[in-house]
């Protein structure tokens, strides 16, 4: 009994095959590895959080468009109403811009086509802005488990010539070559799992703003072509209820 106080008591001796001891045994080329995937996790957490503030601005801006936008007599005093930075307002600006920029033309071009193209084009900036730092996820997702492997290859490389020198596969001999290789594994699969659900996380959620920067963009051309006539039915929705006569009381 004695003996198993003593021995839980005695202090621990240090773990000779963690993390830092791995890197320096593998020298140069664990260190360049675990540096690597260090900053493409980085990079990583960085885009997935400035995207994730980036895109709830914008659905931010889609509920605002839509209770208060169309509710404007005019586009322009509508635009007034959104931020100055909104994703929306650059679509207004762009539209009432191509507008005014359509009685100059020389050459005759339908409006319809002229404020379509201007318009589209706008959507397409916005979209591309929003898909910015997603090629960097796609690349850490495709590429880490590569580096980590790499890393692998060559602390299996470290093992075998330890073997070779040693003249047996002895456990001490291989246990630091083989835990450094396994660790690099793991590292690479630790960067590349997250990346890859960030990716699909925020392209998805890209695809919804998309959605609705079209269906904006859709309603606001007809607005235009129409000259303020056409608006969204939940934009004339409210008013055309308040316009509805009351229903006379029935006699008994």
């Amino acid at each position: 009994m004695l003996m198993y106080l003593a021995a839980a008591a005695a202090p621990k001796s240090e773990n000779p095959y963690g993390l830092m001891e791995a890197l320096q045994q593998g020298g140069t080329i664990a260190w360049t590895v675990f540096i690597i995937l260090c900053g493409m996790s980085v990079g990583t957490f960085y885009i997935l959080f400035t995207k994730l503030i980036e895109q709830q601005k914008v659905l931010n801006q889609g509920k605002k468009v839509r209770a208060t936008f169309w509710r404007a007599p005019t586009l322009k005093e509508g635009s007034a109403k959104l931020e100055k930075n909104s994703a929306y307002k650059q679509i207004v600006d762009d539209g009432i811009k191509a507008q005014e920029e359509h009685t100059k033309l020389t050459d005759p071009v339908e409006a319809h086509d002229w404020l379509h193209g201007s318009l589209a084009r706008s959507e397409a900036a916005i979209n591309s802005k929003l898909g910015t730092g997603l090629a960097f996820l796609a690349t850490v997702g495709s590429t880490s488990p590569f580096i980590g492997l790499f890393g692998t290859v060559i602390g299996i490389y470290r093992a075998l010539i330890k073997i070779g020198a040693a003249g047996q596969a002895s456990i001490d001999a291989v246990a630091g070559p083989v835990g450094e290789a396994l660790i690099m594994t793991a590292l690479g699969l630790a960067v590349a799992v997250p990346a890859v659900l960030a990716y699909n996380f925020l392209q998805r959620r890209n695809k919804s703003i998309a959605e609705q920067l079209n269906g904006f963009t859709v309603d606001l051309l007809a607005h235009l072509v129409s000259n303020g006539a056409v608006k969204p039915s939940f934009a004339t929705a409210p008013a055309a209820a308040a316009a509805k006569p009351a229903a006379a009381p029935t006699k008994a």
